[in-house]
């Protein structure tokens, strides 16, 4: 006998109505481009907004670009949220600190061999090495994090280690400023072989964006292997499954938790050399809005999905930078271009509208999933 469905609530009556009423305004607004696209003087346009014009071929490709860029960098964060979340079951939200750690090391190591010449006079060598001293920073403030903050609390109620991750992320942040004083730090002057565009295809990208595109792909393509073609990875993952089955099996739970914060600092400092490549500058606060963003983009691609991290980072990246000018200004929103932060919050309202374990879907330990 077929068992009647639960008769549906109040609360489910109006996610539906945000569910059609966000798809109605994505849909309305990309006709209205398009048709701006056509005829920017169409009636559509004239009522709504009258400074409509089309949005040329270059100016396109370079959203499309910058979009990726950034949300390549956005994956690597996230990746590390997943993997924390995983084995442990809570959001660590430090993790934005360490991926600032990273930026701050990679600007002092960058300014030092600028200082040297080093940074003029072979650059793939300097790059290298600022890699190398960020991840490795980064990397060991990841540990010691997991190792003075969260081991103690292990098997603690969950608020207790997510509140705690707040509190090191303040502190992680103030340390900074004590140290190297507030305010911005500059990165050195890149060579022009990286400030100009390569052509590849139709696209015309800055070679900086398309470094960061490569090393972002490099690092996953790495961390792909880690995770599923060594022991480690098979270690991480009997631990993100289940702990106590992992244990008994002979695994060392508290060195495999140890190395997925690496691993996850590790991207993180890569990370943040990517983003003071891209940017040109780092301030102890660099790691909160990317870090949020970062985590928003582990929930949009299923959090405890490496491969949904990485993708929703780069759907992130992607809708903030073009969403604006191909949904929002066609509206007549004032001001669109200055709204990127928050249509990525709204993908990620309505990802979680339309399917709450994420695009990929969650991977949850078996004690989550009970």
């Amino acid at each position: 006998m077929r068992s009647k469905a639960a008769p549906r609530t109040g609360v489910d009556w109006f996610l539906t109505f945000l569910r059609v009423l966000l798809s109605g305004l994505v849909l309305f607004g990309l006709v209205a481009f398009l048709w701006q696209q056509i005829d920017p003087g169409n009636p559509l346009a004239s009522a709504i907004n009258p400074d409509a014009n089309r949005l040329s071929w270059d100016a396109f490709q370079g959203l499309v670009i910058s979009g990726l860029s950034q949300g390549a960098m956005y994956g690597l964060i996230a990746l590390g949220y997943s993997m924390v979340y995983g084995v442990l079951g809570f959001i660590n939200f430090a993790h934005g600190e360490v991926f600032m750690v990273g930026a701050m090391t990679g600007m002092i190591t960058s300014n030092k061999l600028f200082e040297a010449g080093v940074w003029e006079d072979n650059f793939l060598l300097a790059i290298l090495i600022t890699v190398l001293v960020s991840v490795i920073c980064s990397t060991v403030t990841a540990v010691v994090t997991e190792r003075i903050a969260y081991r103690p609390l292990r098997g603690s109620p969950r608020l207790i280690p997510l509140i705690t991750s707040i509190g090191v992320s303040f502190f992680i942040q103030n340390t900074s400023a004590v140290l190297l004083g507030p305010g911005a730090k500059s990165y050195p002057r890149l060579p022009d072989w990286l400030r100009d565009d390569i052509g590849i295809g139709p696209f015309d990208i800055e070679g900086k964006k398309l470094l960061v595109l490569v090393v972002a792909g490099v690092s996953m393509g790495a961390l792909w292997y880690l995770v599923e073609r060594t022991k480690t990875g098979k270690a991480m993952r009997a631990v993100a499954e289940d702990k106590e089955i992992a244990s008994l099996m002979g695994i060392d739970v508290d060195r495999t938790i140890v190395t997925t914060f690496a691993v996850g600092g590790a991207m993180a400092g890569v990370a943040g050399i990517l983003w003071g490549i891209l940017f040109g500058s780092v301030t102890e606060f660099t790691g909160f809005l990317p870090g949020i963003k970062a985590f928003s983009a582990a929930v949009v691609g299923g959090i405890g999905n490496l491969g949904g991290a990485m993708a929703g980072g780069l759907t992130l990246g992607s809708s903030e930078s073009l969403a604006p000018q191909l949904v929002l200004e066609p509206l007549g929103v004032t001001g669109h271009t200055q709204l990127k932060d928050a249509v990525a919050f709204l993908v990620l309202i309505f990802v979680l509208l339309v399917k709450p374990t994420g695009l990929f879907g969650e991977r949850l330990s078996a004690e989550d999933r009970a």
